[in-house]
């Protein structure tokens, strides 16, 4: 190569770097997050989990064709320091990793959130491994259309959710989000896996560094959502339970969502993600009327996005039961309206294709 054509590809090289970086499609979204109180946000929990065996990449496919805004991973580390996306770091219940002989040696007990829990760890193996493993209906008694998927995928990882949402936005032309969870976050750093930095890291890689990104990070402990606050600008929801709290601060969650509890949450997070029956009780065995969390919420400046909405009678008040099998589903449309009118800005459901049609 001459040091002309030398001098002139690097001449190129200095004019491409230039170049404004090309704009992710969510960018051009107008009022992305700030029009979800007009129109509630629809959160595909799992994918469509109430159909096909969940945190699968067909599960979040089927979420995103019935019409969910975002799509929800739990994310869980690798031996290797992959985020692969299951509900919990122990797979026996959704994977077929219990009749693996090659893993019978990896069955072993772990103190998980102050409980022991014996099974097989996503941190005992690596992605290479974990790709081998097949994965399964964790309620096949309740969902057996779903137990007809078993076998067909392996375990995603983030990465793979997130280009998925990313081609789908383009194909569909709406932009998908998604909403991942870093579960048993103070677990993971407890073992030398801390997620917040490698979270971090892949939002930035795939453009999802700015409080107007389609996507929010959720978390049950507090610690995890205040230092990725200070890693990167993506917004984070605050999750909450009925009972007991977080297990790095020492607080309920019920103090938590308190009206001055709300204001403590603003200072690091946009949101607050309860349990539906934290809005909407069940008062005689129906749905009661909406308490005061989603006006205390919304008086601190924090949206609402309750969880979770499912279908079948097992999951419902018993007033909205259509007779006793438990796999039948009930009434499931009056408690998304009973939502709705609370003023949500957003829910998780296992069947999102419901929870769209019902927002109307």
């Amino acid at each position: 190569m001459t040091r002309r054509t030398l001098g002139a590809t690097a001449a190129a090289a200095a004019a491409a770097a230039a170049l404004p970086a090309p704009r992710p499609a969510w960018a051009d979204a107008p009022d992305f997050h700030q029009g979800f109180r007009k129109k509630p946000l629809i959160i595909g929990h799992r994918g469509a989990s109430g159909e096909r065996p969940e945190s699968t990449l067909m599960s979040f496919r089927l979420a995103i064709a019935e019409g969910a805004d975002f799509i929800e991973p739990d994310l869980v580390l690798t031996k290797d320091g992959h985020f692969v996306v299951r509900h919990e770091n122990e797979i026996s219940q959704t994977t077929d990793v219990a009749l693996r002989p090659e893993f019978e040696n990896r069955l072993t007990t772990r103190q998980i959130q102050g409980q022991a829990v014996s099974g097989w760890f996503t941190e005992d193996f690596t992605l290479e491994e974990l790709k081998t493993i097949r994965c399964r209906e964790r309620l096949p008694k309740l969902r057996p259309e779903s137990v007809k998927f078993n076998g067909q995928e392996s375990i995603p990882t983030y990465q793979e959710v997130l280009d998925l949402a990313k081609s789908e936005s383009a194909r569909l032309k709406r932009v998908i989000g998604t909403y991942p969870e870093m579960k048993h976050a103070s677990y993971f750093t407890g073992i030398g896996l801390p997620m917040e930095g490698r979270l971090a890291d892949i939002l930035k890689k795939n453009d999802l560094d700015s409080p107007s990104a389609p996507v929010f990070i959720q978390c049950f402990d507090i610690l995890p959502l205040k230092t990725i606050m200070t890693m990167c600008k993506a917004p984070r929801i605050q999750l909450v339970s009925p009972s007991g709290g977080p297990t790095d601060v020492t607080i309920t969650y019920k103090n938590m969502v308190s009206a001055s509890g709300m204001k403590t949450i603003a200072a690091y997070a946009q949101g607050v993600g309860p349990e539906y029956t934290m809005v909407i009780p069940t008062v005689d065995g129906g749905l009661g009327p909406a308490t005061a969390l989603v006006s205390d919420a919304h008086a601190a400046g924090l949206a609402v996005h309750p969880w979770t909405v499912r279908a079948e009678n097992a999951f419902l008040p018993p007033k909205l039961r259509t007779g006793t099998d438990p796999m039948v589903h009930g009434d499931v449309d009056a408690l998304y309206h009973a939502l709705y009118a609370a003023g949500v800005d957003g829910l998780f459901s296992d069947f999102p294709g419901l929870a769209v049609k019902a927002r109307g």
